[in-house]
C-alpha cells in the first residue's frame, strides 16, 4: 500500500512537470515583455530605465536570499499584482495587475489562507523563482 502510494505521488508530480515548465517558459516571456526595461534582461536591476529612476531598482535575482533561503511566492505575486504598495512605482502597482492575466489559480497562503491571482502573474512568479541564485 505504501509503494502504491509513493508510486501515485510520483506519477503525479512528474504529470505537474510540463504544466511547471510551461508556467516558467511562459513567466520568462512576460518578464522579458514587461519587467526587463527596468530590472534588466537577467532581472538584475539593470535595466535600461535604471539610470533614470530615483530610486535603485533592485535585483530580483537575490529575493531568496533576502527572504533567509525561502522563496517569497505570495509577497512576490502581491507586488506584481499590485496588492502590495511599492514606492518605486508611486504606490500600488496595479499596471500589471490589469496587464497581466489568464485564469485565476488559488493558493495557499499564510495561516490557512487562500489567496488567488492571475495564471500569467504566478507563471512570472515562478520564473523568478528558478532564476534564484
Amino acid at each position: 500500500m505504501i509503494a502504491r502510494s509513493i508510486t501515485w505521488a510520483a506519477l503525479t508530480a512528474l504529470s505537474l512537470t510540463p504544466a511547471l515548465a510551461q508556467d516558467v517558459e511562459q513567466g520568462a516571456a512576460l518578464f522579458q515583455d514587461n519587467c526587463a526595461t527596468c530590472h534588466g534582461v537577467q532581472a538584475r536591476g539593470d535595466g535600461p530605465m535604471a539610470e533614470v529612476l530615483t530610486l535603485p531598482v533592485p535585483d530580483l535575482t537575490g529575493l531568496t536570499e533576502r527572504y533567509g533561503g525561502r522563496f517569497p511566492m505570495l509577497e512576490v505575486i502581491n507586488i506584481i499584482d499590485g496588492r502590495a504598495l511599492l514606492r518605486g512605482h508611486g504606490g500600488p502597482m496595479p499596471v500589471f495587475g490589469l496587464v497581466l492575466g489568464g485564469d485565476s489559480v488559488a493558493m495557499d497562503g499564510p495561516e490557512g489562507t487562500v489567496t488567488e491571482s492571475a495564471t500569467e502573474i504566478v507563471a512570472l512568479a515562478r520564473w523568478l523563482e528558478t532564476i534564484q541564485r
